[in-house]
This record gives C-alpha cells, structure tokens and sequence, in this order.
C-alpha cells in the first residue's frame, strides 16, 4: 500500500509540473524584479545635448567637407571621420587602403553610398567585399595616429 502511495504522488507530481509548463506558469517572463522598471531611453534633457551635438557635428563635418578633407563612403554623418579632422573614406576604400571603424560597421550593415553600396557583396566567407577586394579596417599604426588626433581635438591629450 505504501508503494502505491509514493506512486501516486510521483504521478501528481509530474502531472502538476506538466501542467505548470504548458501553460508558462512560472516561465520567466512571469519572474520580475518587484519595481524594476524596463529602460525608457535617454532622459529629454540628454535627447536635447545629442541633438545640440549632432547639429555640431554637422557643422564641423560641412567645414571639412569644404576644405576638401571629409569624403565619406557611407549614409549619414561619420562621427570618427569628424572626430579626427577629416578622412577621404570614399578614397581610401577606392584604393585599398582600409577604412575607419564606423566605416567598416556601416558597410557590414549595409549603409554604403548608393554609388559604393552597387559595388559591395560578401565573399564566401561572410567578409564585405568592395569591387572584390575584402573591406578591412585601417592599419594598426593609422588608426593610432588618428585617435591620437581625436584626443587633441576633444582636449583630452593633456589628461593622457
């Protein structure tokens, strides 16, 4: 009798726990922190500093643009390139030489120029390629020497 006792409790068990995971009783969805709130995004006054700061960047990339230093290969603004005084990124890629990290990403999503991104597959491997050479970011040295230049122009090489 005892065995039938431990029997049926074993079944009501797995029954239960059975019942409890079809229907996501304790799935984890259900398990949160009491008061933990989900992100809501950057505050307003912190959405007002990055768009002051974008319409600075603008600025600046403009500027460069019409000193014949800031040509980019990819949509919308390319921070690093501003951020270091300027880049031919459009040219560098043209002729081999590596492209800077923004770059590099831009294209990987799939954010070229329309007369860059005509010119961009991917190889067998997965690696970006631009008129079948393989996208690569800059050389080691070249993107020292380039953040050395945003240090100076953020203001922060005196801190380094």
């Amino acid at each position: 009798m005892q065995q039938v006792g431990k029997t049926f409790a074993i079944m009501a068990l797995l029954a239960a726990g059975y019942w409890a995971g079809s229907t996501g009783l304790l799935s984890p969805a259900d398990l949160s922190a009491q008061g933990a709130a989900a992100p809501q995004g950057p505050s307003e006054d912190s959405v007002e500093k990055i768009t002051g700061g974008y319409d600075a960047v603008k600025v600046a990339a403009a500027a460069l643009k019409r000193e014949g230093r800031y040509e980019t290969a990819t949509r919308g603004l390319n921070l690093f390139a501003v951020s270091v005084g300027g880049l031919d990124v459009k040219g560098d890629l043209e002729k081999g030489r590596g492209v800077d990290p923004e770059t590099f990403a831009a294209l990987y999503a799939g954010l070229g120029n329309d007369d860059i991104q005509e010119h961009i597959e991917r190889d067998s491997q997965g690696r970006v390629t631009y008129k079948g050479k393989v996208v690569q970011m800059y050389p080691i040295r070249r993107l020292t020497q380039l953040f050395k230049e945003r240090l100076k122009y953020s203001g922060e090489e005196a801190n380094q």
